[in-house]
């Protein structure tokens, strides 16, 4: 009955490889869009502010004191 021989240094570079394999597939699911997809979201969130915008009240005109 002998163990096996385990190489501590192959053992936490293996370690340390799978746990940035892990971190990077993250990123990528959290930051992984493309140049058109941003450009996309920008615009849509632009349009949305100017139709927002576009339906503001605008009060300075009337007086505040009615009296």
């Amino acid at each position: 009955m002998t163990a096996e021989v385990i190489n501590l240094r192959k053992f936490k570079r293996d370690k340390a490889r799978d746990t940035q394999a892990r971190q990077a597939e993250v990123n990528r699911a959290a930051f992984g869009r493309t140049k058109a997809q941003r450009i996309l979201e920008k615009t849509r969130a632009l349009q949305d502010k100017s139709k927002l915008d576009a339906h503001l009240r605008d009060d300075t005109n009337t007086p505040s004191d009615p009296a």
